[in-house]
């Protein structure tokens, strides 16, 4: 790992005692179907690609045809959101082209098939300062959805935008409803609840793509430290190019810690291997997007420097695709 990665960096500050400012906000985007409308199970390429390509049709005014040599790279709301070229002064990531996305896109489970009057939620969430492009993203998805979706190119209408009074719960406000201003609410760092007292059930609604030394994570290999050194590597990557106040901790101490802890027996990890590829326009080629579904059961004994990670985790999603949705779990304590 290129030492250009801020979580390969050892901090001060002690391992039980973290300060994770990771600003969030929760968005619903509800459309109707005008036609009929067909959408995968895993939809979130389907979403991703109409919102990159709508982006730019709407805020490109170079034209050219690829972001990494326009002037206007580091002014661009297209290439902030979806390019994510690291800013010329940072101190991290020089190596690499692109730095993490500042959004998720989270669909509902599919497949779908929609008939017109049908309705179809979308759940977005924005990152940091991504919560600035909120109009942009909106406008996109809008003029995307317009235009066709999915394999018969079918159309929605927006019908409102609302976001989540709270990051932790789906308690919704409505901030736009077309023809009118965006109203958003304040981007929160969510509260990190208590540790349980009891055992915590994790489960993976959409395949959990993870890599160790170059090697695609199966589920007979999976080990916690898997997990969790990706989440506190994607946590630190987005608190340092998308917040004012990157991540401060002891990540050689955490990561050592999690590959010394074994929380479960083998009967305790219920994972399976979920296949599916998407179609890469770019590459202009299938691409493989398998990963682990199922369910782990982690003790509360030995969790406490852990938690902090895996209950933001469920916001910002885990391992590869994270913008399309993959890596998307929630957590709930067994009484």
């Amino acid at each position: 790992m290129s030492h250009d990665d801020p979580s390969t960096t050892q901090q001060s500050g002690p391992m039980t005692s973290q300060t994770i400012k990771l600003p969030l906000a929760r968005y619903r985007l509800l459309f109707q179907a005008h036609t009929p409308v067909t959408l995968p199970r895993f939809a979130g390429s389907t979403w991703r690609g109409t919102l990159g390509h709508a982006l730019k049709k709407a805020v490109c005014v170079t034209r050219q045809p690829h972001c990494r040599s326009c002037m206007l790279l580091h002014a661009c709301a297209h290439a902030y959101i979806f390019e994510t070229p690291p800013p010329p002064s940072a101190g991290k990531m020089r190596k690499y082209t692109a730095a993490p996305h500042p959004f998720v896109l989270s669909p509902p489970d599919g497949p779908h098939q929609l008939s017109p009057g049908d309705e179809y939620p979308l759940d977005l969430t924005l990152i940091g300062q991504g919560n600035r492009h909120l109009p942009y993203v909106i406008h996109a998805l809008s003029l995307g959805a317009r235009n066709g979706i999915g394999k018969t190119r079918g159309a929605l209408e927006l019908i409102r935008v609302d976001q989540a009074v709270t990051v932790d719960a789906m308690d919704l406000q409505t901030i736009f409803i077309p023809g009118q201003p965006v109203q958003t609410l304040p981007a929160l760092t969510p509260s990190i609840p208590a540790t349980p007292k009891q055992p915590i059930t994790l489960t993976l609604h959409t395949p959990l793509r993870l890599k160790r030394d170059g090697h695609t994570v199966q589920p007979d290999e999976f080990h916690f430290a898997d997990l969790f050194s990706n989440l506190l590597r994607r946590v630190s990557m987005l608190s340092y190019f998308h917040t004012d106040t990157p991540l401060d901790t002891d990540f050689a101490q955490l990561t050592q810690a999690a590959r010394a802890w074994h929380p479960w027996q083998a009967d305790h990890a219920r994972l399976q291997w979920q296949s599916w590829q998407r179609y890469s326009s770019r590459q202009k080629a299938h691409v493989n997007m398998d990963g682990l579904t199922g369910q782990l059961t982690l003790p509360h004994e030995g969790i406490e420097p852990f938690w902090p990670y895996l209950w933001l985790g469920q916001f910002i999603h885990a391992g590869a695709g994270t913008v399309m949705g993959q890596g998307r779990y929630q957590m709930a304590s067994l009484r």
